[in-house]
């Protein structure tokens, strides 16, 4: 059994910034009045959005321009005008939480699956940024991705992948451009050192180009969405959209994104879509055993999916061990890198893989043991798997005097009784 998968592929030969991907998309098909009312859900003042086709080196694009009441644009910049009224409170254009921006997606009339994937980008950047500036998701302050004119992009974008019922996004190689951009906190060298935190895992070059070719919003919204990076994947092309940067280059500043539709195995029982994981993994034979436990904690707290150790011969009959850790692409230094320091390895390596997972969630039941919480998967909206927490099982047990075998398969039955009787 075969189903068809609709795919959009983002080339990016010049970079890729927020306002690119709109306008890609919206040249790609997206109606820009059913845009425009879709984003009317957020409910944000202080904006107009305009759409026009433009040329870029002798090439047509289609331009989606955020204009922010009250703001002169610069390049790479917003102004605040003299207000004829004189000077009043307002809020700056760049300067917003993480909190108050998953606010406004959270009280907006968004559909469900828009407002996840604008939450997921912002707390990805929020993640990159507060890595870079020392602190908390929670307590970075946005600059330029917080204005009104990023979260536009952002959620544009959403709008758009889910307008065209996208499953699955890749985008191809990018070229991080070069040199020295004047940004909030001063002169920084090019890509922002929240980009560069935010590519790391995926394919990048350099193009010989001295300018900032990926932004934040362009990181952060490919980055978090992808499912698959660097070639594109095989597929019968439906429409191809083209989106213009702001900048005049010596080539086209433009990013296309083809949108096509791919046949797909999808056997009973098999989630979609799917997504990329990476698989880093070392073989060592000189470390001592009382190292394994901390470094397995060490990989699943620095944000490992998955890690185990597998027995293997190796060279000259010596028995050795295979350390592996399942991780998002944005993860593979941050696991390479424990595992330079916690292991006796001096060499790491990783390969991408394809996998499906059961949609989950967890919840809590009362149970003849009292409240007990469960992992439940779910296929198509069917009850799949009925895992109790095996902590609180062991304590239940201990706490009655009953063997755990006993209380695991009595939980477990009364967990799928109680889930698919509701």
């Amino acid at each position: 059994m075969k189903r068809i998968s609709r795919i959009a592929y983002f080339d990016c030969p010049s970079g890729a910034a927020g306002d690119m991907i709109l306008g890609a998309l919206v040249d790609a098909g997206v109606p820009f009045e059913t845009l425009e009312r879709e984003l009317a859900g957020l409910a944000l003042a202080g904006y107009r959005l305009e759409c026009s086709e433009v040329m870029k080196a002798g090439f047509r694009a289609t331009k989606v321009h955020v204009h922010l009441d009250g703001y002169e644009e610069g390049p790479g910049y917003f102004r605040r005008l003299p207000d004829p009224d004189g000077p009043h409170e307002h809020h700056p254009a760049g300067h917003r939480g993480l909190g108050e921006i998953l606010g406004i997606l959270e009280r907006s009339r968004l559909a469900q699956a828009v407002r996840d994937m604008a939450s997921r980008i912002f707390r990805r950047l929020a993640e990159a940024e507060a890595r870079v500036h020392g602190t908390t998701p929670e307590r970075v302050q946005f600059h330029d991705v917080g204005a009104i004119d990023a979260i536009v992009d952002v959620t544009g974008s959403c709008i758009g992948l889910h307008l065209l019922g996208v499953d699955a996004v890749h985008f191809g190689t990018l070229p991080v451009g070069g040199g020295f951009v004047q940004g909030p906190h001063g002169r920084i060298p090019v890509p922002a050192p929240a980009v560069a935190e935010l590519l790391r895992g995926f394919p990048t070059l350099d193009n010989g180009i001295r300018r900032e070719l990926v932004t934040p919003t362009g990181a952060a919204i490919l980055t978090t969405l992808a499912v698959g990076s660097g070639a594109m994947p095989a597929m019968r092309v439906t429409a191809v959209g083209y989106g213009a940067g702001t900048m005049e280059l010596e080539t086209p500043n433009v990013l296309r994104v083809f949108v096509g539709e791919a046949a797909v195995a999808a056997p009973t029982g098999t989630p979609t879509p799917t997504e990329t994981i990476i698989q880093v993994e070392t073989t060592v034979d000189d470390m001592s055993p009382q190292l394994y436990e901390p470094l397995l904690e060490r990989l699943l707290e620095g944000g490992a999916l998955d890690a185990w150790l597998t027995p293997v011969i190796m060279k000259r009959s010596r028995p050795g061990v295979v350390l592996t850790a399942l991780c998002e692409p944005g993860r593979v230094a941050d696991l390479s890198r424990l595992l330079f320091e916690e292991s006796s390895t001096i060499g790491v390596r990783w390969t991408a893989y394809q996998r499906a997972r059961l949609a989950r969630e967890m919840v809590r039941l009362d149970t003849a043991y009292g409240p007990v919480t469960f992992k439940v998967s779910r296929l198509d909206g069917r009850v799949i798997t009925v895992t109790p927490e095996f902590e609180e099982i062991r304590r239940i047990a201990r706490d009655r005097g009953l063997a755990v075998r006993e209380v695991l398969e009595e939980a477990r039955t009364e967990g799928r009784r109680l889930l698919t009787s509701s």
